[in-house]
């Protein structure tokens, strides 16, 4: 998965979480180990908090975690939380004139329709607390 995606962060960081669902994690700390910075992670994380995943907690000894546990957060959670879409859609702004580009328009963007819906519900099989668990016996220390 591509390292620097909004969906690849969140997802990282919630099977982080999940290691330990109770432990306030700082922005600052999250994206130490992410590499990146600690705005671009507040603004993922906002959308999960958004979304009902994480809560967060301003101040000295706050910071972000679940909202609810790990084994009822799916990839699907993570995935519509974010707002994200593995196809890009080119939304039509004006009526094709040509019937064939009309028609081949609204097939494509049928099947298009289509994927997307099979992947989530692809996400929606599997929880974060099972990532972390298989995570945690492939690397135990981390």
């Amino acid at each position: 998965m591509k390292r620097n995606s909004r969906l690849s962060l969140a997802l990282h960081t919630l099977a982080h979480m999940a290691g330990n669902p109770k432990q306030m994690r700082t922005s600052s700390d999250i994206a130490a180990h992410m590499g990146t910075n600690a705005v671009v992670v507040r603004r993922v994380l906002g959308r999960l908090r958004e979304a009902g995943l994480l809560k967060s907690e301003k101040g000295h000894s706050g910071g972000w975690q679940l909202a609810r546990a790990p084994e009822k957060i799916t990839l699907a959670d993570v995935y519509t939380g974010l707002e994200e879409q593995l196809i890009a859609r080119n939304d039509l702004q004006e009526q094709p004139v040509c019937s064939v580009e009309h028609t081949l328009y609204f097939r494509i963007f049928g099947i298009m329709q289509d994927m997307e819906q099979t992947l989530i519900d692809k996400l929606a099989s599997t929880t974060i607390a099972e990532i972390s668990e298989a995570a945690g016996q492939v690397h135990p220390n981390e």
